[in-house]
Parts: structure tokens; C-alpha cells; sequence
């Protein structure tokens, strides 16, 4: 699949609230890095905006949160950096703790309601924001690299959300993996799905491997704060390169 993962794939004009795009949409060369916590399933319910949505649970009570950086350097359209912050969900499915989430990593298929996703150019904003509903808004988002690690940090408006600082490991080609993203755009829930092809990527339990901190003064670090995220981190993943390929958004009310 690596050699001719874009081969074969059929593209449209798509417009909408006066944004236009080609999609399916290509991200040609991508570094990301990842990192999986728990969170108390209560209060992250309380952020959902769908009673369909389920939080997936590693224990009762204790649910799952991704926090991702993409540092995108060549799409079908301008560059730019994004950060996505999301919840494990299933939608109209029950789950079970611990089972549910073992089942989508291994097979490599998640699925997850988006419930932040700064980018660091307007482009970016509207196309997210305008064909798939994302929660896309403006954000410094800014990547550096040393020998041993790659940090991503994200401000708006002068103040602080995040830090993601993760080390540089080994790497190899890796399976493909299906993201499942969940939104929704005057109550109505929307999916869109992402297959990213890992040429390079590694994954880490070590909690040495990797450094996640909160910043202060922006709201949605203040609500992160109110969430009893783990101290440990569940799972690390870094990819120096991988590609993939976003399908259009479509509704899943009847």
C-alpha cells in the first residue's frame, strides 16, 4: 500500500458556504506525534454534544482522551500546522471498558468525536470548518526538533493550551490505520473518515518517552484542567513521515 497509496483515488470540486475544495483531500508528507490519556468519564460526557456519543472507557470511569500534532508540509493545498484534541467515542454502540478500546487498537481502526482542532492558517479554518464541520480555529502552532526530541506548542491569542514533547524513536513502515472522526453542525452528527499510510512510525509505552503539559490562561486548557487526566501516559506515537487521505464528510442522521 505504500507504493501507490494515492493510485486509483477518484476526486471532486466540493463547495460549500463559499469554501471549495478538492477532495478526497491528500496530505503528501506529514511528521505527527501522539499521545493517549484517561480522563474522568463524567466530565468528558458532559462535553459531548450528542446523547449517541459514548465515551470509550479503559475502566469504568475512566475514559480516553488523543491529543495529536500534525506538522503538514505538503497537501493538495498550502501547508500548515494543526493540533486535534478528542475524545474515544462509539456512536449508537455500547462499550465496554477496557474490550472496546483494546479492539480499536488493534485493529488500528478509531474512532473519536473532535471536540478542538486549532490550525495555524485561514485556508485550513474554512475548509474544516465549512465542508466537515470541524471546530477549526486560528492558533500558533509551532514544532522543534533537536537531535533526541520534537516539541509542538500551541497558543491563540497570547495564551497558552498545550505542549506535546515527545522523543524521537526508531521507526519503520507500519499497517495502515482508519480514523473515524466524529462532529456535529446544528445537532446534527456528521463523520468523516481519515486513512493514514505510516511509512515511518513508532510507538511508545514508556512514560519516559514523552512529555505532556498543560498550559495556563486559555479556556480550553482551564477545561482540560477539570477533566482529572491521568498522570501517566497510556500510549505514544510518533511518525517523522506518513501520508493520508480525508474523505468528505456525510451526515448519519437518517
Amino acid at each position: 500500500m505504500s507504493q501507490g497509496f494515492f493510485d486509483h483515488l477518484v476526486q471532486w470540486e466540493f463547495t460549500r458556504n463559499s469554501t471549495t475544495r478538492t477532495l478526497p483531500y491528500r496530505y503528501f508528507d506529514t511528521t505527527s506525534l501522539a499521545v493517549i490519556y484517561t480522563a474522568e468519564t463524567i466530565k468528558v460526557r458532559e462535553l459531548l454534544p450528542h446523547p449517541d456519543m459514548n465515551p470509550v472507557e479503559l475502566i469504568p470511569g475512566r475514559c480516553l482522551v488523543a491529543f495529536a500534532c500534525f506538522e503538514y508540509r505538503k497537501t493538495d493545498g498550502p501547508p500548515y500546522n494543526e493540533v486535534s484534541i478528542s475524545f474515544l467515542i462509539t456512536f449508537k454502540k455500547r462499550q465496554i471498558p477496557g474490550l472496546t478500546a483494546a479492539k480499536m487498537l488493534l485493529s488500528r481502526t478509531i474512532s473519536s468525536y473532535v471536540w478542538q482542532l486549532p490550525v495555524t492558517t485561514e485556508q485550513a479554518r474554512a475548509g474544516g470548518a465549512d465542508l466537515f464541520g470541524y471546530p477549526k480555529f486560528i492558533a500558533d502552532i509551532d514544532f522543534e526538533s533537536d537531535n533526541d526530541w520534537i516539541t509542538c506548542t500551541i497558543y491563540a491569542n497570547g495564551k497558552g493550551i498545550l505542549a506535546l514533547k515527545g522523543r524521537k524513536l526508531r521507526t519503520r513502515q507500519s499497517k495502515p490505520i482508519r480514523y473515524i472522526t466524529y462532529t456535529t453542525e446544528n445537532d446534527t452528527p456528521l463523520v468523516a473518515e481519515i486513512l493514514v499510510n505510516p511509512k515511518e512510525y513508532a510507538e511508545s509505552y514508556q512514560n519516559k518517552d514523552v512529555n505532556f503539559t498543560l498550559l495556563h490562561g486559555h479556556e480550553i486548557s482551564e477545561t482540560l484542567a477539570q477533566l482529572g487526566l491521568g498522570k501517566r501516559a497510556l500510549v505514544y506515537q510518533y511518525s517523522p513521515f506518513n501520508q493520508s487521505i480525508l474523505y468528505p464528510a456525510r451526515n448519519l442522521l437518517p
